[in-house]
């Protein structure tokens, strides 16, 4: 029998967590925690991302900065907006929202967000920093993948774990994640010979590729924890993950649902590593 991974109960204690401390250390040491949003355009699904990154400021007691700038802004408007907070005292986390107008270099502009400021993990000394396990900040949806496999109490270390994708944002910090603590790790992708055989070994199989349904019951191993990245808007307009989750569930021992899962870890692991660099200022 299958048990849900609720992800807004795991994010709901992560965030009630970080505002605690921050009021401790506001009030013994005046600490203050802000992070800056900045999003270019009119995309829809962005600004729902922004709206509930405000929100979790709110319950977590951070000051939230939100720029919305145009879509027609210019790469160098882009950079001197980065650059100005960069230098701001009261700016403790800089994130830009993905994906940017077609005209600018999401490259150029991640790489231009102060590595201590960089709170998705995104700039390449972070991303190195995680390669070698000595790291600040980890990448949100990994870090909250890792927190969801914890609240299940299952031990990676020793585990055969499959990662079903490769992206720089969730499969390859993923894969590193879990081999820090000591699982086995294969990365399946699009050039995968037998996906279905990889998946069935999986003692821990996490899917993020955004294809609806990849991942079927029939290729999930009996007693495997799954968790699904995937965030899918099918043609009748409901949400679906990666994972066929009727036929995963009656083989997975813990599964997570979607919407449900790991959407709402992401944003709560941003807040973390926003406290986290909050803190750099009290050394």
């Amino acid at each position: 029998m299958y048990k849900l991974i609720d992800g807004k109960a795991v994010s709901a204690s992560v965030k009630e967590s970080i505002r605690k401390e921050l009021a401790e250390l506001k009030e013994t040491k005046g600490l203050t925690a802000g992070l800056a949003v900045i999003i270019v355009g009119e995309d829809p699904a962005s600004k729902v991302y922004v709206r509930n990154k405000k929100l979790a400021c709110e319950a977590c007691g951070f000051e939230s900065f939100e720029y919305a700038l145009p879509a027609d802004t210019t790469q160098e408007e882009l950079l001197n907006l980065i650059n100005k907070l960069n230098n701001d005292d009261k700016v403790d986390g800089i994130l830009c929202q993905l994906p940017l107008p077609k005209h600018l270099d999401e490259k150029l502009v991640i790489n231009n967000i102060s590595p201590k400021k960089d709170v998705d993990a995104f700039h390449p000394e972070n991303v190195g920093q995680i390669m070698i396990g000595d790291y600040n900040y980890l990448p949100c949806t990994p870090a909250g993948v890792m927190e969801l496999i914890a609240s299940t109490g299952v031990e990676i270390s020793g585990k055969e774990c499959v990662v079903v994708g490769r992206s720089n944002i969730v499969g390859k910090p993923m894969a590193m994640l879990l081999l820090h603590q000591s699982g086995t790790v294969t990365i399946c992708h699009s050039r995968t010979k037998d996906l279905a055989e990889c998946c069935r070994r999986a003692d821990i199989l996490v899917a993020a590729v955004g294809v609806p349904n990849l991942i079927t019951g029939d290729m999930v191993k009996e007693g495997a924890v799954v968790i699904d990245v995937g965030m899918n808007r099918l043609d009748n307009g409901k949400l679906c993950g990666d994972v066929e989750f009727e036929t995963a569930k009656e083989k997975a021992s813990y599964i997570t649902p979607v919407p449900g899962g790991v959407g709402p870890m992401t944003i709560a692991m941003l807040m973390k590593n926003t406290l986290t660099s909050a803190k750099t200022k009290l050394k």
